[in-house]
């Protein structure tokens, strides 16, 4: 949890810290759970009893399974932008926000691997209500950072420090799916198809291209 984060949730009254944490231990407990059997094989009743809650206390914080997933989810994706997002914002430079991006990116997709697997299960296989309400979101949360993404290529652009061949939008999109193939291809081989320890091996694919000349 990001220490700015930390202090904000530390400023709550009593009670509602205790809500918080709560429903951290809930949505930890359903992670667990959906990781190990498949978000179709677990009930409210084995979440509850994992987080050590009364099934009614559980019922409080979310209206049924779709709910708490919807949740889980959206926490994570959360986390995962607010990661990132610290990252880019602790430097100046362009180039280095860029590095921070992919660096971070990759150690915080490493890091949530249960997630990961879970929602490429699930994603395909989850109810239409449950995909119709998570894409929304989901989008919208991504086509921000994505915007945001966009900035750095556009300052650096007005600064200089990148050329004009391409709309800044299209090159964040490009950079993004570029990181997230090569995230997906470990993920099925990490032997065979490691995530680059250095940033610049991915940002050179743009920074360099392919041509000599």
């Amino acid at each position: 949890m990001p220490g700015s984060q930390a202090m904000s949730i530390e400023k709550l009254p009593r009670r509602e810290r205790v809500k918080l944490r709560q429903r951290q231990e809930m949505l930890r407990a359903a992670l667990d759970l959906f990781s190990q059997k498949g978000y179709h094989n677990v009930s409210m009743q084995e979440v509850a009893a994992r987080a050590e809650f009364a099934i009614g206390t559980l019922y409080r914080f979310f209206r049924n399974k779709e709910d708490l997933y919807k949740a889980l989810v959206l926490e994570q994706c959360e986390k995962f932008d607010d990661a990132i997002s610290q990252a880019m914002g602790e430097v100046e430079d362009e180039v280095e926000k860029l590095r921070n991006y992919v660096r971070t990116k990759g150690e915080r997709f490493r890091s949530i691997l249960p997630f990961v697997r879970l929602f490429l299960a699930e994603s395909r296989g989850a109810s239409f209500n449950i995909k119709a309400g998570l894409t929304e979101e989901v989008r919208k949360r991504y086509d921000d950072f994505l915007e945001r993404l966009a900035l750095i290529f556009e300052r650096g652009m007005q600064n200089d420090r990148f050329k004009n061949i391409a709309t800044p939008y299209h090159l964040a999109v490009a950079l993004d799916s570029i990181s997230n193939a090569l995230l997906l291809l470990w993920l099925d081989a990490p032997e065979k198809h490691p995530y680059p320890e250095d940033p610049d091996t991915i940002l050179n694919i743009l920074f360099k291209g392919l041509l000599n000349g």
